[in-house]
Protein backbone atom coordinates (compact mmCIF):
# COMPACT_ATOMS: atom_id res chain seq x y z
CA UNK A 1 0.00 0.00 0.00
CA UNK A 2 2.82 2.41 0.80
CA UNK A 3 4.20 1.84 -2.71
CA UNK A 4 1.09 3.41 -4.22
CA UNK A 5 1.28 6.37 -1.82
CA UNK A 6 4.90 6.95 -2.88
CA UNK A 7 3.96 6.52 -6.53
CA UNK A 8 1.15 9.07 -6.27
CA UNK A 9 3.40 11.53 -4.43
CA UNK A 10 6.10 11.15 -7.07
CA UNK A 11 3.57 11.58 -9.88
CA UNK A 12 2.12 14.68 -8.22
CA UNK A 13 5.50 16.30 -7.70
CA UNK A 14 6.58 15.49 -11.25
CA UNK A 15 3.34 16.88 -12.64
CA UNK A 16 3.63 20.07 -10.59
CA UNK A 17 7.22 20.68 -11.67
CA UNK A 18 6.21 20.39 -15.31
CA UNK A 19 2.94 22.29 -14.97
CA UNK A 20 4.07 25.34 -12.96
CA UNK A 21 6.01 26.97 -15.85
CA UNK A 22 2.98 26.70 -18.13
CA UNK A 23 0.76 28.35 -15.53
CA UNK A 24 3.27 30.98 -14.42
CA UNK A 25 4.45 32.07 -17.87
CA UNK A 26 1.43 32.46 -20.12
CA UNK A 27 3.04 35.07 -22.37
CA UNK A 28 6.33 34.90 -24.18
CA UNK A 29 9.27 35.77 -21.91
CA UNK A 30 10.85 39.01 -23.10
CA UNK A 31 13.26 39.75 -20.26
CA UNK A 32 16.84 38.96 -21.35
CA UNK A 33 17.83 38.31 -17.75
CA UNK A 34 15.04 35.79 -17.17
CA UNK A 35 15.69 34.14 -20.54
CA UNK A 36 19.38 33.68 -19.76
CA UNK A 37 18.57 32.47 -16.25
CA UNK A 38 16.19 29.83 -17.56
CA UNK A 39 18.66 28.90 -20.29
CA UNK A 40 21.50 28.14 -17.86
CA UNK A 41 19.53 26.33 -15.14
CA UNK A 42 19.91 22.85 -16.71
CA UNK A 43 23.68 23.30 -16.97
CA UNK A 44 23.93 24.48 -13.37
CA UNK A 45 21.87 21.56 -12.08
CA UNK A 46 23.89 19.07 -14.13
CA UNK A 47 27.13 20.51 -12.78
CA UNK A 48 25.82 20.47 -9.21
CA UNK A 49 24.99 16.77 -9.55
CA UNK A 50 28.11 15.75 -11.46
CA UNK A 51 30.97 17.59 -9.74
CA UNK A 52 30.57 15.98 -6.27
CA UNK A 53 30.18 12.55 -7.89
CA UNK A 54 33.45 13.03 -9.75
CA UNK A 55 35.48 13.53 -6.60
CA UNK A 56 33.93 10.62 -4.68
CA UNK A 57 33.86 8.10 -7.52
CA UNK A 58 37.37 6.67 -7.28
CA UNK A 59 37.83 6.61 -3.53
CA UNK A 60 40.84 8.90 -3.79
CA UNK A 61 40.58 12.63 -4.33
CA UNK A 62 44.02 12.72 -5.99
CA UNK A 63 43.08 10.26 -8.75
CA UNK A 64 39.78 12.07 -9.24
CA UNK A 65 41.55 15.40 -9.63
CA UNK A 66 43.98 13.93 -12.15
CA UNK A 67 41.13 12.47 -14.19
CA UNK A 68 39.22 15.74 -14.03
CA UNK A 69 42.24 17.78 -15.14
CA UNK A 70 42.78 15.44 -18.09
CA UNK A 71 39.10 15.72 -19.03
CA UNK A 72 39.07 19.52 -18.82
CA UNK A 73 42.25 19.86 -20.89
CA UNK A 74 41.01 17.49 -23.60
CA UNK A 75 37.57 19.12 -23.65
CA UNK A 76 39.23 22.52 -24.02
CA UNK A 77 40.78 21.28 -27.27
CA UNK A 78 37.32 20.22 -28.54
CA UNK A 79 38.01 16.51 -28.66
CA UNK A 80 35.00 14.16 -28.94
CA UNK A 81 33.17 13.25 -25.75
CA UNK A 82 34.11 9.58 -25.95
CA UNK A 83 37.80 10.46 -26.20
CA UNK A 84 37.56 12.82 -23.23
CA UNK A 85 35.68 10.27 -21.10
CA UNK A 86 37.97 7.35 -21.93
CA UNK A 87 41.13 9.41 -21.41
CA UNK A 88 39.90 10.74 -18.07
CA UNK A 89 38.98 7.24 -16.90
CA UNK A 90 42.34 5.90 -18.06
CA UNK A 91 44.19 8.72 -16.31
CA UNK A 92 42.32 8.06 -13.06
CA UNK A 93 42.98 4.32 -13.35
CA UNK A 94 46.68 4.70 -14.12
CA UNK A 95 47.17 7.27 -11.37
CA UNK A 96 45.38 4.90 -9.00
CA UNK A 97 48.00 2.24 -9.76
CA UNK A 98 50.83 4.72 -9.29
CA UNK A 99 49.58 6.39 -6.11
Amino acid sequence: MSFFVYLLAMAGVTYLIRMIPFVAFRKKIKSPFLKSLLHYIPYAVLAAMTIPAIFYSTGSVLTSVIGTVVAVVLAYFDLPLIVVALAAAAAALISGFIF
